[in-house]
């Protein structure tokens, strides 16, 4: 299943980049030129069923990081200096770092475990129902926090996306992934995907957490300056 990826700079250390569900690579439109300016060569990419990679309805978690990590390495990548996943992206990078092996795992507001066992159809219809209302004047409406690109971004990434493939991993045997001791997340202050309990539970197992309040789940659309500072280590 080999996944698009938009490769941006050529710098001498690497960065990959996962959006989250009904995301795709131009999600990251702000964070790519900011790395390539830091010295990264950044591989943004779409994953299955997203943006301009194939369909899959069959995928689970283990399959998407699989399809990622088999991306990086047909780029001839040799090493992986920072890797960052949003919300289910995170998911993903989680359940293939052990191939990625990423010197910095960064995860945005992300959730380590896919309960699974959902009905396909039923899901499938809710993301066709949320696909609709994911229209440039749509996120306007819903998502404040959003400028004039980001909700353009978004809105095509959702008419890209393929419900059965998400549905597909809800629908899937689930499981959990946790974050390797010394990882990152970024997450709002308040969150629904990372409770304060949660993140705490995180802290307790060697997780850095850092919270930003009032941001939304795509923690840099609106809180961008906020999000770079957060992460010193990646854009310094």
């Amino acid at each position: 299943m080999p996944l698009h990826v938009d490769v941006h700079g050529s710098g001498p250390r690497t960065a990959v980049l996962l959006h989250g569900m009904m995301g795709s690579a131009e999600s990251w439109w702000r964070i790519s030129p900011l790395l390539v300016s830091r010295g990264y060569r950044v591989l943004a990419v779409d994953l299955p069923g997203h943006g301009l990679s194939p369909r899959d309805d069959r995928l689970t978690i283990p399959r998407a990081a699989d399809a990622v990590a088999d991306a990086v390495d047909a780029l001839g990548v040799t090493g992986v200096d920072v890797a960052i996943g949003h919300s289910f992206g995170g998911l993903v990078l989680a359940a293939g770092a052990e191939r990625l092996r990423p010197a910095i795992a960064v995860y945005v507001d992300s959730p380590f475990t896919s309960r699974g066992g959902a009905v396909a159809a039923d899901v499938t219809a809710e993301y066709e129902n949320a696909r609709a209302r994911r229209t440039v004047a749509g996120l306007r409406a819903t998502h404040p926090l959003y400028g004039e690109e980001d909700c353009n971004v978004e809105a095509r990434a959702a008419d890209r996306f393929d419900a059965a493939t998400g549905a597909a991993v809800a629908a899937g045997p689930g499981g959990s992934w946790p974050p390797a001791p010394g990882s990152i997340m970024v997450r709002p202050e308040p969150s629904r995907y990372v409770t304060a309990e949660q993140a705490a539970a995180l802290e307790a197992a060697g997780v850095q957490v850092r919270s930003i309040p009032g941001a939304s789940h795509s923690v840099w659309y609106g809180h961008f300056d906020e999000f770079v500072a957060a992460l010193p280590e990646v854009f310094g």
